[in-house]
């Protein structure tokens, strides 16, 4: 790798629909996560502590919020030629704004052509996973491959939803991409399970730049990677498939391996943040070999007030981030973000809350997500009867978990 000149590009630039009302005002890559984090900071995170510091990351829908949080966060040494820089779409090549991911990378070539790489590390900007992108550039080269794709083994029924790989005999070589097919094929030796793309690539530049401008000059293209650009070079036989599970991060234990999630969904983000509140959670926040990196904001620790009686603050097998107050109420399986107030008698369960919120006296929050500035009223309950959440104008999934959206009050 120390021979080759490797650029990150993340994609960035997704609305998120599915994700409202977490996204009404926000990239669906600056949704908080975790507490402290935003999704944006777990790709950044994997090429950084991979040793990929120049990286540009592709925003359009908007991206304020993202923007900032980038230009604060992730501030990396320019001495060292390394930096981290958002790159909105700019409509260069007419007004029109990115068709597509395989369009954005398209239309930012000329950020590309300026640093002149040798590699591309893609990724995408929508998953909760740790991975060491120098073993898979590492393949890359070895296969003397023009694109890699990453691919985690998922149940054939599931993997209608997805990028679903078809390797050749060696295990390595995609013989097709198929884009979401209706009958996925079967991984070899594993009849239940197919080979899901997780939008995580590596090309060799001058073949992803010819397949870009030829996508760019077919009419009938998406100008999708998934769906246009990875097909077209499998037709090639340019493609190659890393295996996800082969992928060996420092400081990860077995119940480490393998885990990545598409936050594409409000159930699949509150179901991840549930994955952290485990006693031994599946994906560990506490590898300070391989970190999560993000901006912390200049709080006081956390703090927990008040032991009389049925007046006691306590927080079990939760995430509390800094700033927060848990003062005489009770939070179970929950992720408070910075500056959370909980007050006294008041019931937390199963609840995802976001920045500034505040949970009232004698309230209940169960099975929820509130987002940034959410004000639950003393003696209001959200998230136990889901037809009145619903007739009150908040969001409940498939799953039966309540969405306050950003700054709203929650009436008794």
């Amino acid at each position: 790798m120390a021979e080759r000149r490797v650029l990150g590009i993340v994609l960035a630039g997704g609305a998120g629909r599915r994700l409202a009302p977490l996204t009404a005002d926000r990239a669906k890559s600056a949704v908080p996560v975790g507490g402290l984090y935003r999704l944006v900071d777990f790709a950044l995170s994997n090429l950084a502590n991979g040793g990929v510091r120049r990286i540009y990351v592709l925003t359009q829908y908007k991206s304020h919020s993202l923007n900032r949080h980038i230009t604060t966060a992730w501030q990396l040494n320019p001495m060292l030629d390394n930096y981290v820089t958002p790159v909105p779409a700019q409509q260069r090549l007419g007004p029109y704004w990115q068709a597509g991911s395989a369009d954005a990378i398209y239309q930012s070539l000329d950020v590309i052509h300026a640093d002149r790489p040798d590699l591309l590390a893609v990724f995408g900007a929508d998953h909760v996973y740790r991975m060491d992108p120098r073993q898979m550039i590492e393949a890359h080269i070895g296969w003397g491959a023009g694109a890699t794709v990453a691919a985690i083994g998922v149940p054939t029924t599931q993997a209608i939803g997805f990028g679903v790989v078809r390797t050749a005999p060696d295990g390595h070589r995609i013989e097709a991409f198929l884009e979401k097919p209706a009958n996925p094929p079967a991984r070899a030796g594993r009849p239940g399970e197919a080979s899901a793309a997780m939008g995580i690539y590596v090309f060799s530049t001058d073949v992803l730049v010819e397949a870009l401008r030829t996508d760019a000059a077919d009419e009938s293209s998406q100008h999708s990677m998934g769906g246009d650009i990875m097909p077209m070079l499998a037709r090639e036989h340019a493609a190659h498939m890393y295996d996800f599970m082969a992928n060996d991060v420092p400081g990860a234990d077995a119940r480490d391996l393998g885990y990545w999630r598409d936050l594409g969904t409000l159930d699949a983000y509150f179901d991840a943040h549930m994955d952290l509140c485990a006693v031994h959670p599946v994906f560990n926040l506490y590898n300070d070999r391989w970190p999560i990196l993000t901006h912390l904001h200049p709080l006081p620790p956390a703090k927990f007030v008040h032991d009389d009686g049925d007046r006691v603050g306590r927080a079990i097998n939760s995430v509390v981030s800094n700033g927060v107050i848990v003062s005489g109420g009770l939070v179970t399986n929950s992720v408070l973000s910075p500056g959370v107030r909980v007050d006294s008698w008041s019931r937390v369960n199963r609840a995802v809350i976001m920045h500034g919120s505040r949970v009232g006296r004698h309230a209940i929050v169960e099975n929820a997500i509130l987002d940034k500035n959410v004000a639950v009223a003393d003696g209001a309950a959200v998230g136990v009867d889901k037809e009145h959440d619903r007739a009150r104008g908040f969001t409940v999934s498939g799953g039966g978990i309540t969405v306050v959206g950003k700054g709203q009050k929650v009436a008794p």
